[in-house]
């Protein structure tokens, strides 16, 4: 599907509610299209509307307007240089970033995880700075939030409904 066409679905993802689709396509487009920078705004947006300030400070890590709370926030979560790295997701030369700005974020990580390791780390090489991971998961969990919270309960009074069924159903089966 083409940039426009996509981000034309995120739009009307977000007008009607559905911001966990919006999420996706965002992160599916910054997969294909890591070095556009307002792919990477787009979805720091999204994640405010969840109120996870790592998550937004992640994606605006490039942006020279970033907040310093939600870069703290994501710097905190990916606590090494080498998960930094990863959670970027960056992939190619710093020169690509488009600001000046950016780039020199991107170079300051490798830097930072190259001097950390001992050995040139690459964005395009996960096995490079692999070594910088340990102990890191791949979504760290953060705060619970009110959002979480509801949709666990739901999630619960789902299952413990299917379940109710279910029993039912089997004792209808043995009477």
């Amino acid at each position: 599907m083409p940039l426009t066409e996509t981000l034309a679905r995120v739009d009307a993802d977000l007008a009607a509610g559905r911001v966990p689709a919006a999420r996706q396509r965002l992160r599916g487009l910054i997969s294909s299209f890591p070095h556009d920078l307002i792919l990477r705004r787009r979805l720091a947006e999204v994640y405010r509307l969840y109120g996870d300030a790592a998550e937004a400070g992640r994606w605006m890590y490039l942006e020279e307007d970033r907040s310093a709370d939600e870069t703290a926030a994501f710097e905190t979560r990916y606590g090494s240089p080498g998960g930094r790295m990863k959670a970027l997701a960056w992939r190619g030369p710093e020169a690509e970033a488009g600001t000046t700005f950016a780039e020199g974020q991107l170079v300051a990580v490798r830097t930072a995880c190259a001097g950390k390791l001992g050995h040139a780390v690459h964005w395009d090489d996960p096995t490079s700075y692999l070594g910088d991971l340990e102990g890191e998961s791949e979504a760290p969990s953060g705060p619970w939030t009110v959002g979480g919270a509801v949709a666990g309960v739901g999630c619960l009074v789902a299952a413990l409904v299917f379940l109710a069924i279910w029993v039912n159903g089997l004792v209808a089966l043995f009477d």
